[in-house]
């Protein structure tokens, strides 16, 4: 039995809506939300009957051609023309969970009542969600400006019983599944068309998908960092809560404290050591690792001010009389926030590369390349090859989005974010992160194997016991990429406590 979320005034925050996902639980109006979308729909309504004077996007033509009127018994057909005619996507097809989080994100912000769509309507894309019937939405056509248009038009498209869908497993045309739930295709009332497309959902359900995998992989860059440290037979020093005190950038002293507790009961840690100083790659850690912490601290503010707001337009105010088109679906604070994020995340990956590239090179008692016979073995040679080529990827996946636009609708539209770009590169610098992290634990346990007897704390011996079960230690080459493969499919699956995990 599926518990429920009750879409309402209440903040939805990183941590709720991971539940929401994780426990599968179904989407519901609270009652606060169904009277404001009625009242605002109501509203609506009257100042259509009380007077013609031209209301962007509600009696006129869009863009570019807002101050064209368009009669009284033509407002359906043009709210209906503005969903078929911005369905202009292309390129690869968004994954499910980001299709998820579009259809929630786009609900949220439809239950403030700002935004005059009808009640029925909401209700529609909340049965989709709750049916998991997710439209079919393309990566490319967005310009992060006017809303998301061309994603969100793909994702409202199945509501006129237009467009592809998913549901059970296949790709099916949406009027196909609209009859098997014996559902009418929704007649748009005025307005209601561009409440559905101008938004920014499309850029929030990706920075919402990032970040949540973003906070995963610094745990595990921390974790996979401090079995490093060990197997680099490294100093403790510059982990010593002393040292970050006195520079107490939060995300810094969070990951100092983070590696002294992974290492915590460590023999080769408790080792005095003959070097007095670890390479940057190991002796910073806190403060690099740090940066990027602080990084999304910031960025999880800017997306939950966002996930929280009305960013159609124009906007419904009844207590003020007021029907206002303005500039909320203009993407700039997203796509800065996630252009930040990629950039942070690729150095998550860059200063890994590096700790792998120390661990292969013959010092500190280790093996060059950390195999037996090097020369007839050529061990760990090429992961690292494998993962230098990825960090180089993610520096030009890092290169800002945000710091380009392009004129579109005949002028009118003369500045975008072009956040959807960032959006979706940023999707890539994440996963690459996985994977580099991944070989940074190969070749970590492969090289702390050759500290035993020592050990390695008792916690992260369980972690390295559970990683060998699928990559053991090699003795002689093997096929690599088998692996790093394995490899990959632990980090991406390696379970961290919630509290763990946004802390």
């Amino acid at each position: 039995m599926s518990s429920y979320h009750y879409i309402s005034s209440a903040v939805l925050d990183l941590h709720v809506i991971q539940d929401i996902l994780e426990n599968k639980m179904k989407l519901e109006l609270s009652e606060e939300s169904r009277v404001n979308i009625v009242k605002s729909r109501k509203y609506l309504d009257e100042k259509i009957k009380q007077s013609d004077v031209p209301v962007y996007g509600i009696n006129t033509g869009f863009g570019s051609l807002c101050n064209v009127k368009i009669s009284n018994e033509h407002l359906t057909q043009l709210q209906e023309n503005l969903v078929m005619s911005h369905a202009c996507g292309t390129g690869a097809l968004v994954s499910k969970p980001i299709i998820r989080l579009m259809l929630l994100l786009k609900i949220q912000s439809l239950s403030y009542g700002h935004s005059g769509i009808a009640l029925e309507t909401v209700q529609r894309l909340i049965d989709f969600y709750n049916e998991d019937i997710l439209p079919v939405v393309y990566e490319q056509g967005s310009l992060g400006a006017s809303g998301d248009l061309a994603p969100l038009a793909h994702l409202s498209l199945p509501l006129l019983g237009k467009g592809e869908v998913y549901f059970e497993g296949e790709q099916l045309d949406a009027a196909t599944v609209l009859k098997k739930f014996d559902w009418e295709p929704i007649k748009m009332q005025s307005k209601e068309g561009l409440a559905l497309l101008n938004g920014t959902q499309f850029m929030s359900a990706h920075g919402v998908y990032a970040l949540i995998e973003s906070y995963r992989l610094c745990y595990l860059a921390d974790l996979i960092g401090a079995i490093s440290i060990d197997a680099f037979n490294c100093n403790m020093s510059p982990y010593n809560e002393l040292v970050h005190m006195v520079r107490p950038h939060r995300g810094q002293v969070k990951t100092a404290e983070r590696i002294r507790g992974f290492l915590k009961e460590s023999e080769i840690a408790m080792e005095e050591k003959a070097s007095v100083q670890d390479p940057y790659s190991f002796r910073c850690i806190p403060q690099v690792h740090g940066a990027s912490k602080d990084t999304l601290s910031f960025v999880r503010n800017t997306i939950k001010t966002e996930i929280n707001s009305v960013t159609d337009n124009p906007n419904i105010f009844i207590e003020a009389d007021k029907i206002i088109s303005g500039g909320n679906f203009h993407g700039q604070p997203l796509a800065l926030a996630l252009d930040y994020i990629a950039i942070a995340m690729a150095e998550i990956g860059n200063i890994s590369e590096r700790r792998i590239y120390q661990l292969v090179s013959g010092l500190r008692d280790l093996p060059t390349f950390l195999v037996e016979n090097p020369g007839l073995n050529s061990g760990f040679m090429i992961p690292q090859y494998t993962a230098a080529s990825i960090v180089s990827q993610n520096k030009q996946y890092a290169t800002p989005a945000s710091i380009d636009s392009i004129v579109s609708s005949n002028g009118q539209e003369d500045h975008v974010s072009m956040g959807s770009n960032g959006a979706t590169k940023l999707l890539k610098v994440v996963d690459n992160i996985s994977t580099i992290l991944a070989i940074e634990l190969f070749n970590a346990s492969q090289a702390l194997h050759y500290r035993e007897p020592q050990k390695t704390s008792p916690f992260l011996q369980e972690v390295v016991t559970d990683f060998r079960k699928v990559v053991p230690i090699l003795l002689e080459d093997q096929i690599m990429s088998t692996h790093i493969k394995a490899a990959k499919n632990f980090v991406d699956n390696f379970k961290i406590e919630q509290q763990a995990l946004f802390d």
